[in-house]
């Protein structure tokens, strides 16, 4: 299968280095092209349980290079999606399917007013990776299962053909008929830990040491199940601990969330597709939220006042 990862950071380098190893053609976009640049020269690092090893993979940053192929994984940051797909039609053939495995809710609506909502899958992933340098990643591929979907629960060929390209290569994955549900289920871990440690700065070991933070996380998990609940979605568990458990299953005490991480780095977050979704379907389902309000208020300030640093270092 020819495979196109949209956005080849730790995760979608993980991935794609396992769907490479396996013998498919696949192509990793990204935008550094430092990353690109020591990928080409030297193969993809992959440390892992395993060791470590180089996989020589096909790199590219404009999707020209690539050219149309069978699947495009979207694995860019939320607020980048509609520009990045928007730039990387070339992918698009006649037969392409899209497949989201981003976090949180509604890069779907965005993928399917770009490429059509016929093409368009949805689906969640728990590996874990780390990017440790440009071309060198530390991936967390076993054991961790992906789920993939048709958006109406369909079991289709087309899902089916995916999932065993996948399994074939080491990525436990299985084909999912409430691919929505699942989504959501990913959400409520999302929701659990990512805003309070980007609003605290604590890694995962200190997150689960305080109390009151912990109340918190199941308040703002609580919210979200009950806007899941009136919107009709059918989840895998409704009792808030199970989420709060689940997303630091596992994790070393010093691991830090993917949001922390991306305002460590001097990054805006995903905020607005996990906290800030239970905040936009609860107005839509007249839920009230106000725990993830507040969070997602919260975010946004640590943002402002990181731009505005910028800004001034910049005219200093």
């Amino acid at each position: 299968m020819k495979i196109a990862i949209l956005g080849a950071g730790a995760l979608g380098c993980a991935i794609g280095a396992a769907l490479t190893e396996a013998g498919n053609d696949v192509w990793l976009l990204n935008r550094s092209a430092a990353h690109i640049q020591a990928m080409a020269r030297n193969g993809l690092r992959v440390d892992d349980g395993g060791g470590s090893r180089h996989v020589q993979v096909r790199t590219a940053t404009r999707a020209a290079e690539a050219g149309a192929v069978d699947l495009v994984v979207v694995l860019v940051k939320s607020f980048h999606t509609d520009a990045a797909m928007r730039g990387a039609l070339e992918l698009i053939g006649p037969e392409t399917l899209v497949l989201s495995l981003q976090n949180g809710l509604g890069h779907e609506d965005v993928l399917a007013d770009i490429v059509g909502h016929e093409r368009v899958l949805a689906g969640k992933t728990y590996v874990g990776c780390v990017m440790r340098n440009p071309g060198h990643i530390e991936s967390g591929v076993a054991g961790k299962a992906t789920y993939i979907g048709e958006l109406d629960g369909r079991i289709t060929a087309r899902v089916a053909a995916i999932a065993k390209t996948f399994n074939a290569a080491g990525l436990i994955t299985e084909v999912s008929d409430n691919i929505v549900g699942t989504m959501w289920d990913k959400l409520l871990v999302n929701v659990a830990t990512g805003a309070l440690t980007g609003t605290t700065g604590l890694t995962y070991g200190q997150l689960y040491d305080e109390p009151l933070l912990k109340a918190t996380a199941l308040a703002a998990i609580a919210e979200a199940i009950a806007v899941a609940q009136a919107a009709g979605v059918t989840l895998s568990a409704s009792d808030p601990e199970r989420p709060w458990t689940l997303a630091g299953e596992g994790l070393s005490p010093a691991f830090k969330t993917s949001m922390l991480q991306s305002l460590e780095k001097g990054s805006v977050t995903e905020i607005d597709f996990i906290n800030g979704a239970v905040v936009r379907w609860g107005l839509r389902h007249s839920v009230p939220t106000p725990v993830n309000a507040t969070l997602v208020a919260c975010i946004k300030g640590i943002e402002r006042a990181m731009i505005d640093r910028k800004k001034q270092e910049i005219t200093a």
